[in-house]
């Protein structure tokens, strides 16, 4: 085919200043195969209501995080496909989960994103429930025959578990807990005290693709070059891929130094300098090349943090550098700085394959120090108010209006609708997968073995 077999086997490269530090330690990779998938798993509805069944209503979703429902009351609405859940912090302290439905006709009882309520109170009948779901009030009981009021009166509840600050709801009993399903991940996570961090920003932008199509985007960094070329300046697209159990991956993207497509590997460009001054270095009086700021940053992280007591003691070098990036199946990417981290969740269109809901946050706790702030390239608008005292409103965007992300995902959210129309294509037979993109097909196996009523937990 006239393509060399000799680097068949590439995993990584070697990204890391202290690559024997336990957190950076590659894992052993499994044996996802070689095949290339059918492409009709990104338009065709048959599958994205097999999807439906047999995957989102079977594991783990990642519904919020505690930051949003501190206090007893205090509900955030989550909806993702067909379904809309109460989320709620309960008297005794727990988080309880709830499906948006009252039992008497339907309704839903939350209609806004977030409240605090001592009961829920249905808008059609006043039917009251209290936090944990139980009936607290039935309208005119006295109407109702007994015997139709024993088909079950309570709000309809489902699993619902908290690691590391973040909240997942399931609408299985089979799934095994939380910290189990996560693996090592539940570990890492908490690591970034995600719990003690607020949402700064949060918008929700409709995108004309696949879902799928948004998660393989955001799982390769191969894309970059051609993307993103802005980008190239301040991020080297070698990276470090790792693979767990469950569909779980990690990925690292080296920061504060050029690519080594990018024409100029000397001069202090723009883009490091904006990661200087996260760093809390002044670019004016910096002195070293672009080959040296990467450690340059992490040596001024570690000073700041033993001036401040910030703990970063906890952190690998390139952790505190780079982007640490999870994936949890089926659509979260956790973005991960010592400082800020970067949710990303895909949600499927409740009936349209060609389209997803694209969710982002950015979390951030507030220090007073001099210049810490979340990293730069995450695009927070100037002026955000990033005292954790009010929670921002859901920005929301419409099928083909600009998201308003920064140019990067702007970029993104343009190219997916022509890779979609190409997924239609008689002349596209299915992806061919780099060890780049290791973690797309690790992501699609686990897919398959759902899909195919074969999955075990912990493959």
């Amino acid at each position: 085919m006239g393509v060399e077999d000799n680097n068949w086997n590439f995993r990584n490269w070697p990204v890391h200043t202290d690559a024997d530090h336990p957190f950076n330690r590659e894992v052993p990779r499994p044996d996802n195969g070689t095949a290339r998938p059918e492409p009709a798993r990104y338009h065709d509805p048959a599958f994205a209501r097999a999807e439906w069944d047999k995957v989102f209503t079977k594991t783990w979703l990642l519904a919020g995080v505690v930051s949003d429902i501190p206090d007893a009351g205090d509900f955030l609405r989550f909806e993702t496909g067909l379904e809309s859940f109460i989320v709620v912090r309960d008297e005794d302290g727990s988080i309880k989960a709830h499906y948006n439905a009252c039992p008497h006709r339907g309704s839903q009882l939350a209609i806004v994103d977030f409240g605090s309520v001592s009961r829920f109170t249905c808008p059609f009948h006043s039917w009251q429930f209290n936090l944990d779901g139980s009936n607290a009030k039935i309208t005119d009981a006295e109407t109702f025959n007994p015997k139709v009021l024993c088909h079950g009166t309570n709000l309809s509840s489902v699993r619902c578990e908290e690691v590391g600050g973040l909240i997942f709801i399931s609408m299985s009993d089979d799934v095994p807990p939380l910290r189990e399903y996560l693996g090592v991940l539940a570990d890492y996570l908490e690591l970034y005290r995600i719990d003690q961090m607020n949402v700064v920003q949060h918008k929700r932008s409709d995108w004309g693709a696949n879902w799928k199509g948004g998660v393989d985007a955001f799982a390769e960094i191969y894309h970059l070059h051609a993307v993103h070329p802005q980008t190239q300046c301040l991020m080297d697209d070698r990276t470090q891929i790792d693979l767990y159990p469950n569909g779980i991956s990690r990925q690292f993207v080296p920061f504060a130094q050029p690519s080594p497509r990018f024409g100029d590997q000397q001069a202090v460009n723009p883009g490091i300098q904006m990661m200087l001054r996260d760093a809390g270095i002044d670019p004016d009086s910096y002195t070293g090349t672009a080959q040296d700021t990467r450690a340059a940053v992490q040596q001024a992280k570690r000073e700041r943090s033993a001036q401040y007591g910030l703990g970063y003691e906890r952190f690998s070098d390139s952790q505190l550098s780079d982007s640490v990036v999870f994936s949890v199946f089926p659509n979260i990417q956790i973005g991960c700085h010592p400082e800020a981290v970067f949710l990303h969740r895909f949600e499927p269109h409740p009936t349209d394959p060609g389209q997803f809901t694209y969710d982002t946050m950015i979390l951030f706790k507030r220090e007073d120090i001099p210049g810490y702030a979340a990293p730069g390239w995450m695009g927070l608008a100037e002026g955000t108010d990033t005292s954790g005292a009010t929670r921002p409103e859901i920005v929301r965007t419409g099928l083909g209006e600009p998201p308003g992300l920064g140019s990067v995902l702007d970029q993104d959210s343009e190219l997916l609708p022509v890779v979609q129309r190409g997924a239609h294509s008689r002349g596209f037979r299915g992806p061919l997968w780099s060890e780049q993109e290791a973690r797309l097909r690790h992501f699609h196996v686990e897919l398959d073995r759902y899909l195919a009523g074969t999955k075990v937990w912990g493959q």
